[in-house]
């Protein structure tokens, strides 16, 4: 269900970035190795926390300029949160959907080539007379590890 996550991320971005004319300095590998390898939602200040450990002297301009870039490029896809705050992520192939944990930021994609989702955009337009040229779909929940993890935060606290 997930998108494939390649090892070659990083290196693949930065070689994009390259061949589009843009110089790699220590701080914007270290965004983008940071961006490329999460499969997060990650905020321009989560990128900016975790690089920083990494790289102590990066600015968070640097940050935000690298993040519009990737994203220019089409390496970084926007997703919008319900606390209406924007987050991103690796940027998918083919028509997908996301699955987005509330708790962690997790994102899983699903396709959208389902039978059932078919029907559901047909039944859409048939209702509102509008013909469908484009959607984006986003599924907020919370992912089994952080239910889990609150299942056992619960038993700890029973167990005091």
């Amino acid at each position: 269900m997930s998108e494939p996550h390649t090892q070659n991320r990083p290196a693949e971005w930065l070689n994009c970035l390259q061949a589009n004319g843009y110089r790699l300095t220590a701080p914007r590998r270290v965004v983008v190795e940071t961006l490329a390898s999460s499969q997060r939602i990650l905020s321009p200040l989560d990128v900016y926390e975790s690089a920083r450990e990494r790289y102590p002297g990066l600015g968070l301009v640097t940050v935000y300029r690298t993040i519009e870039k990737l994203e220019e490029l089409g390496l970084l896809q926007r997703v919008h949160q319900p606390s209406g705050c924007h987050g991103f992520i690796s940027a998918f192939s083919g028509h997908q959907h996301l699955l987005i944990c509330q708790e962690c930021g997790l994102v899983e994609f699903f396709s959208g080539e389902d039978e059932n989702m078919g029907t559901f955009m047909a039944a859409i337009e048939q209702r509102s007379g509008f013909r469908l040229e484009e959607h984006w779909l986003q599924l907020f929940g919370v992912c089994e590890i952080c239910r889990q993890d609150d299942a056992s935060k619960l038993l700890f606290k029973d167990t005091q």
